[in-house]
């Protein structure tokens, strides 16, 4: 008589037993998800435009439109606009995740998900970590177009890198708000609807474009509160000089406090509707 031998469950058979996942496949899971993220823009190129072309558009527009309307020089709006631009284009880049997760959930993608023995949040973490390498290229390609049309770094590479990495951090706390929006919505359209409310007062109720002084005093005192208004007074700073604690203070506790209130908010109605 002989005695059968069974083999011992894959990793995914035992994480479907027991329904649980360790903190190695929590992360193996989230590195397969984000490779898959970006092989989707391999596949379709055409989704990096925004990426690759909105900062030299809005550096060409607002220095050569606007510049010598609100301040003496170019080179003076420059040096002012810039530091401002990083916040401005890692906003409009993460508002951008919630439509391709809406459209993700129309197309029946994540009815496949549902069926994997994976955590749901890895689901949402991959496309957020994607998304900071889309972020982090359009970042660069804004500081290289920039230098390129007479940009000071005062303060030198360093400044610039923590510039960078500071708006990162704010980018990814609001690409949890844009994820919980297009879990919410009913379709990409109401997204960039939604979308659109949100980025509009935030952008140009602010200081990246325009100083704040000849604003009234209702929108000077939104525009002091608005978080991106300190990273743009940070970036600054940081680029060009001077006093930053402040500034940067209120950017990490922002960033901290929107993420703290977002992300179990998207992780929760992602696991409602997957």
């Amino acid at each position: 008589m002989t005695t059968a031998t069974i083999a011992p469950p894959r990793p995914a058979e035992r994480l479907a037993a027991d329904g649980r996942t360790t903190l190695r496949d929590h992360l193996r899971h989230i590195g397969a998800l984000t490779r898959r993220n970006l092989m989707r823009v391999k596949a379709d190129p055409e989704s990096m435009f925004d990426v690759l072309l909105m900062p030299i558009v809005f550096t060409l527009l607002f220095v050569y439109v606007f510049g010598g309307a609100i301040f003496p020089s170019q080179q003076s709006y420059k040096q002012y606009l810039i530091p401002g631009l990083l916040g401005s284009t890692g906003l409009n880049l993460a508002m951008a995740v919630g439509t391709g997760l809406n459209s993700d959930l129309a197309t029946g993608v994540m009815d496949r998900f549902r069926s994997l023995p994976i955590a749901r949040s890895s689901v949402l973490v991959g496309k957020m970590l994607a998304e900071a390498l889309r972020g982090l290229l359009s970042f660069i390609i804004l500081i290289g177009f920039a230098l390129l049309l007479g940009l000071h770094l005062p303060t030198g590479g360093l400044g610039v890198l923590e510039s960078i990495g500071l708006s990162m951090v704010f980018a990814m706390s609001l690409v949890w708000v844009s994820m919980l929006l297009g879990l919410t919505a009913r379709s990409p359209q109401a997204v960039q609807g939604l979308g659109m409310l949100v980025m509009m007062p935030l952008q140009f109720g602010s200081s990246i474009f325009a100083p704040t002084g000849t604003m009234p005093g209702w929108l000077r005192a939104f525009t002091h509160y608005n978080p991106l208004s300190n990273l743009a007074d940070a970036n600054r700073s940081l680029i060009n000089g001077g006093p930053l604690t402040h500034s940067v203070t209120m950017v990490l506790l922002w960033s901290v406090g929107v993420t703290a209130i977002t992300a179990p908010l998207a992780v929760s109605r992602f696991r409602k509707r997957v």
